[in-house]
């Protein structure tokens, strides 16, 4: 049935500037897309629609966290104290090898998507293990759940603990299994092609994914340029490479499907101009490459040379589930690149905000708008503890953005979908 929601509602066409509607409409068709959004209902067609009245809350574009492991989410919040590579080895690996247990999964994983719920992520790019059964466990739990995720089991077979190692007939056979059962082109959750990172893949697994994008046309995910040990590492490992992100062209995994790269802090030259000419996107994960000191992605740099950038999580190398506070911290990341080059704005609320939702929503379809045409992703937030005073509507959705939490969130939406409390374990 075609439905109307009324309420004060804020998107962003273009990341220059926010749409406000006072007192707005959406309409939104059978199948969970917007027909139509206008200041009054005589604009739209209202014939056999029923009209959901939010009076005076918000309404806006869900958010989308472009990258984050799941499988980390005990560690979410401790194991600070250490840089990217020794921090994978000491904390990270041995959390993730207790995912061959398909009990213990399914309880962090219950826990993980009912936080992801709280804060109003309805969309995520996730990384799983390199677990068959557990990784097909997560994304049977987003099925249920309602909410959209590309979801990856972990390729890795070198430089990490044997209980994560996997040949690589093992790491295609169960892949190849996933896709059998989850790779519906309208399906809500997918599989993606998951190469944790250049160090962790021998050439012939690199390959071997690569292969598989293309065979079945299936978007990746990995990590690129994120920390400089890392990137000298690479460059030892794949001297025929001329960057980080050569070593994954090499291989057919840096655009020739739909490719999201998390960090690129050290991304330029030669690697940005590649990244540019493949459509290979930015997931900024400010948290992250504070905590684990990696450093300060170029956001600025990557807008202005046409990059598509989102915000990602990372936990637990992030802290924090709550992607309204990737938007804060993606500011903050900015100013400090202003003070080391006065001549580099930093992000505007607008711009984070069309990052967080219409950019990073572009990986998923159309998704991050109320534009007709794009799939109802949703927001209904009641601000009214933090509106004490006369804040016009710009300012109170920045209030919430600074300061608000999940309990303001009222309502949830996915392509049309009221998404009801996940259940706990």
């Amino acid at each position: 049935m075609k439905k109307i929601y009324k309420a004060h509602i804020l998107y962003t066409k273009e990341r220059s500037c926010f749409e406000v509607l006072e007192n707005g409409y959406v309409a939104v068709d059978a199948d969970g897309r917007v027909s139509g959004v206008a200041s009054d209902l005589a604009s739209l067609d209202s014939e056999d629609a029923e009209v959901v009245d939010y009076g005076n809350r918000l309404m806006i574009p869900a958010m989308n966290d472009m990258h984050v492991h799941a499988p980390q989410m005990r560690n979410q919040g401790v194991a600070m104290d250490l840089e990217l590579l020794p921090w994978l080895q000491n904390y990270t690996f041995p959390e993730e090898s207790k995912y061959a247990d398909i009990r213990y999964a399914e309880k962090m994983y219950r826990r993980f998507l009912h936080t992801q719920w709280l804060f109003g992520s309805m969309r995520s790019c996730v990384f799983g293990t390199v677990h068959t059964e557990s990784t097909r466990l997560l994304m049977k739990l987003y099925q249920e759940a309602g909410m959209g995720a590309f979801v990856g089991k972990v390729a890795m077979n070198r430089n990490c603990p044997e209980t994560l190692s996997e040949d690589v007939e093992a790491a295609i056979e169960g892949n190849e299994q996933l896709i059998a059962e989850f790779n519906h082109p309208d399906a809500l959750v997918r599989p993606i092609i998951t190469p944790r990172f250049v160090p962790s893949c021998t050439p012939q697994l690199l390959r071997a994914c690569g292969e598989l994008a293309n065979k079945y046309h299936l978007p990746v995910q990995s990590h690129l340029s994120e920390n400089t040990s890392e990137i000298a590492w690479v460059a030892e490992l794949e001297p025929e490479s001329n960057n980080y992100g050569d070593a994954y062209n090499r291989y057919g995994l840096f655009g020739q499907t739909p490719t999201i790269m998390a960090h690129c802090v050290w991304t330029d030259g030669d690697e940005l101009e590649m990244m540019k000419r493949n459509d290979v996107m930015v997931a900024h994960c400010p948290t992250s490459n504070y905590n684990l000191a990696s450093g300060m992605a170029p956001v600025r740099s990557f807008l202005e040379n046409g990059l598509r950038v989102g915000l990602g999580s990372d936990i637990s190398g992030g802290h924090d589930l709550n992607m309204f506070r990737m938007l804060v911290y993606a500011i903050q990341v900015s100013k400090m690149h202003y003070q080391l080059n006065h001549d580099t704005k930093f992000l505007s609320l607008s711009e984070v905000f069309w990052i967080a939702t219409k950019s990073a929503g572009s990986f998923f379809g159309k998704v991050g708008s109320f534009e007709p045409g794009y799939e109802f992703d949703a927001l209904v937030i009641d601000d009214s503890v933090l509106n004490f005073d006369n804040y016009s509507l710009l300012e109170r959705l920045e209030r919430y953005i600074y300061l608000g939490d999940d309990r303001q969130i009222m309502h949830r939406f996915c392509r049309g979908k009221e998404i009801m409390e996940p259940r706990l374990p």
